[in-house]
């Protein structure tokens, strides 16, 4: 960990959530078919100047559609935190899946930052395919294209600096530019997987999530997560449940809402 890197708090803020099964959650299935709901979470990376917001969720009328509920709204969840979305500058993109890529309006000062490859994906030929489409909203992508040539979308190409202490790295897998972002902290340096890892499962137990464009790309995803982080407890997976049980919350009122991410992770025995 560089000593010149700005040191972060990171807080991980559940916005929605889908009761499902394991072996929704694995190619292949699960013998053991229990109960393996999803969190839906946005993440906020604080500074002492600045603020960065990793993803924008989605709303209530896409929560509809897709039958999810959301338990907060993402402002709230960042209002929390004194976080006034209207003052956001800098919004990372990880990929542009329905719930990673809504709430259009949300952040009207932001700048948004996308890996080339993901935009050329959900705009290029393999959105022919359904199969592959159905994680994407059209209307997400034409927001996206319209915030392109408004000239508030900075584009990265694999591995780039976003500012000191804060790298974004192109993992593909889930989707082709997937990309995870890398956090200098005081415990030292953190990933957020997001979907590169959906739970702590996938990783631990090196099987893909079956919403996927590159099985391969994924599976060796998680070794790029593992060479990114400091350790397994250094990784932050993107819908995993754990992730608020293992973290402290921000304070008494956001238990099982929002956790910072950043502190040192409290696992059972």
């Amino acid at each position: 960990m560089s000593s010149e890197s700005e040191q972060y708090q990171i807080y991980a803020i559940k916005y929605a959530h889908h009761d499902r099964m394991s072996s929704e959650n694995f190619i292949g299935g699960d013998p053991h078919d229990v109960p393996m709901p999803l969190d839906y979470f946005v993440w906020a990376i604080v500074g002492t100047s600045e603020t960065y917001v990793v993803d924008m969720g989605f709303d209530a009328e896409m929560a509809n559609r897709r039958g999810r509920t959301i338990v907060h709204s993402v402002e709230q969840g960042l209002g929390q935190l004194g976080i006034r979305v209207a003052d956001v500058k800098q919004v990372v993109i990880t990929h542009m899946h329905y719930d990673h890529a809504g709430n259009h309006s949300l952040f009207p000062q932001a700048r948004f930052h996308v890996q080339d490859s993901e935009m050329a994906f959900c705009t290029g030929r393999c959105m022919c395919h359904h199969g592959i489409r159905h994680a994407f909203e059209v209307e997400d992508v034409k927001s996206m294209v319209e915030k392109i040539f408004a000239g508030r979308v900075q584009f990265h190409d694999g591995d780039s600096e976003l500012a000191p202490g804060i790298t974004l790295h192109r993992v593909g897998g889930h989707s082709d530019g997937l990309q995870v972002v890398r956090v200098n902290t005081a415990r030292g340096w953190v990933v957020l997987a997001s979907d590169a890892s959906h739970y702590y499962a996938n990783m631990q137990r090196n099987l893909a999530y079956p919403i996927v464009y590159n099985i391969g790309d994924m599976l060796e995803g998680y070794a790029t997560l593992r060479r990114l982080a400091d350790s397994d407890d250094h990784i932050i997976p993107g819908h995993d449940p754990l992730v608020l049980q293992y973290y402290p919350a921000f304070n008494a009122d956001t238990q099982g809402w929002i956790a910072r991410v950043d502190a040192d992770p409290r696992r059972p025995d």
